[in-house]
């Protein structure tokens, strides 16, 4: 693949892009960043905080610790954390740092502060709109489509801000994702020059890696890692599904580290990372090698929730559970066949997952994600797999990949709606 061809370019801006810090999980951090917005609008402490939000916003924020807030949880939580001390301009990491005082200045936000909370009622499934008042004055912030994709600022009335709502996969200038193929990612992850993506890959590792050790080093969430290599052992393998669950089990215990995010998750970002960085490790693998087999791993998570949807009832960790498998593939010599024949064997044993939103659950569907991942290479090796014709399989992978995007996204669309019934009974 050639330097600045339309793929090659475009590949390297997905990477960019995708991977960003974020802290918490992402839908309670949009909901702070987006009530932070309100708040320098408004430029004073509300008396009301109005919170209208998508189902989906509603699944993942329900069940959640906010970090930085002494373990609540809960929508008003987030809301009163980016209010009383968000900082806007950290975006997806407006509430990583506070001190005893912002705290004690959120519960008390919270106890004297009227908040209601409600669903937007509309087509979309990633929509935030929340609106403060004091003393006679209002301010509304709207996010939508993306997580920090704040489109609207007003103040009484006054517009502030406001831009084209976009794409899920990005503005009309961004990496255009109808490009994303699993052979041309196969020979950038190959050929590309490693400057062009070593940056967002180097602090992929770094930061991926400080959370996963977290999370096997201290209680957290459900402690699912911890658990996996008590109860499995610590060979390679077992250790790869740990470092990815611990992980989770870290941010979604409301750990206050920054993930870098895959597909507007940090648990995909998580999924498609540690697996792949502890193979690399335990197999004594060069730096360059770890970060082109990321690369791929990195991409083929993208692609695989390009047809899916930035959030549904299709459990997003089966996409980078097939990136990390086919990065954990390509880290060992794997041909793009083979790396092909992974991603379908993979898609063979987790499409359908899922997703009842973000909670401690989530580091173990992430570990049975990543094992059955790295299942499907173990059974390359003897020449066993899943093939096309097997249920929805296809021998096409990139059809494959899109077929199951289709019937997670319009086929699990009711499955979608009853679970944020089920939730909200």
């Amino acid at each position: 693949m050639k330097k600045h061809d339309r793929v090659y370019d475009t590949y390297v801006q997905i990477l960019e892009t995708e991977l960003v810090p974020a802290m918490g999980c992402t839908e309670p951090i949009a909901v702070a960043y987006c009530a932070a917005r309100a708040k320098d609008a408004l430029g004073v402490t509300p008396q009301k905080v109005d919170v209208k939000v998508s189902g989906n916003v509603i699944k993942n924020v329900k069940s959640v610790v906010v970090p930085n807030t002494g373990g609540m949880v809960g929508m008003e939580v987030a809301a009163a954390a980016g209010i009383a001390f968000g900082r806007s301009e950290k975006e997806l990491e407006c509430i990583a740092q506070a001190a005893d005082e912002d705290r004690a200045a959120m519960r008390k936000l919270l106890s004297e502060a009227e908040f209601t909370v409600a669903p937007t009622y509309g087509t979309e499934p990633l929509e935030i709109i929340i609106t403060l008042e004091a003393d006679g004055h209002t301010a509304m912030a709207r996010t939508v489509k993306r997580h920090a994709n704040v489109v609207h600022v007003e103040k009484d009335g006054e517009v502030l801000f406001d831009k084209p709502e976009g794409s899920e996969d990005g503005d009309a200038q961004g990496p255009d994702k109808s490009l994303l193929k699993i052979s041309d990612i196969y020979e950038f992850a190959k050929t590309c020059e490693l400057e062009d993506i070593r940056e967002p890959i180097l602090r992929q590792i770094a930061c991926n890696s400080t959370i996963s050790r977290e999370g096997l080093t201290n209680d957290w969430g459900a402690c699912v890692g911890k658990s996996v290599l008590e109860f499995k052992g610590d060979t390679m393998r077992w250790k790869a599904v740990a470092a990815a669950a611990a992980g989770s089990d870290a941010r979604m215990g409301g750990c206050a580290l920054p993930v870098i995010i895959v597909a507007g998750s940090g648990n995909q970002g998580i999924t498609a990372s540690m697996p792949v960085i502890t193979y690399a490790r335990e197999l004594g693998k060069s730096e360059e090698e770890l970060i082109r087999a990321l690369a791929l791993s990195d991409l083929i998570a993208v692609y695989g929730k390009v047809g899916v949807g930035m959030m549904s009832a299709f459990c997003g960790a089966t996409c980078a559970g097939c990136g990390a498998g086919a990065g954990i593939a390509f880290l060992q010599g794997a041909s793009e066949e083979e790396v092909e024949k992974v991603i379908i064997s993979s898609m063979g044993q987790v499409s359908g997952m899922l997703c009842d939103g973000a909670k401690a659950s989530c580091a173990a569907k992430i570990a049975a994600a990543v094992d059955c991942s790295i299942l499907s290479w173990e059974m390359l090796g003897r020449g066993r797999r899943l093939k096309g014709g097997d249920g929805i399989l296809s021998e096409d992978v990139d059809k494959c990949i899109k077929d199951v995007g289709r019937i997670a996204k319009v086929g699990m669309a009711e499955t979608d709606r009853i679970v944020q019934a089920v939730m909200t009974e």
